[in-house]
């Protein structure tokens, strides 16, 4: 039996492949929606930093990515798209093998913000980065 969680999402897939650099970090999509979005990346040694750890840049792309289809999905009616004007990551442990997996979810959708917040999960479940993001609605 496949475990859901981790079929990749084509339709979610399409979304982000408006993001050129999210496909050429290897995201992969798992699941789309406006209350959340779901991605994940595979450690890789071209992606790491000293100690065999997944750079600190590649975690906040992968938190940026997917905050912006969370956002993109919670854009009000007549609006085309959001830009990412504000981001603060907090760190809390390295992936040095498996996936990180991001979970993305609205905390506000306005007129002309859209707050995201997302955590990024090992392949153990333990909390590895805790992002806000702030994106503005074009």
């Amino acid at each position: 039996m496949t475990d859901i969680e981790t079929v990749p999402d084509p339709i979610g897939t399409q979304l982000f492949a408006t993001m050129p650099f999210s496909e050429k970090l290897g995201i992969e999509v798992l699941e789309h929606g406006p209350e959340l979005v779901r991605s994940r990346l595979a450690w890789d040694e071209s992606l790491c930093t000293l100690g065999g750890t997944i750079h600190g840049g590649v975690l906040m792309s992968l938190a940026d990515s997917t905050g912006a289809v969370c956002a993109f999905l919670n854009l009000p009616a007549g609006k085309q798209g959001t830009t990412t004007v504000e981001s603060k990551t907090n760190f809390l442990r390295a992936v040095r093998s498996g996936y990180a997996t991001a979970s993305s979810r609205p905390i506000h959708a306005g007129r002309s913000f859209i707050v995201i917040e997302t955590e990024i999960h090992d392949d153990a479940g333990k909390l590895v980065a805790k992002v806000t993001q702030t994106q503005a609605v074009l």
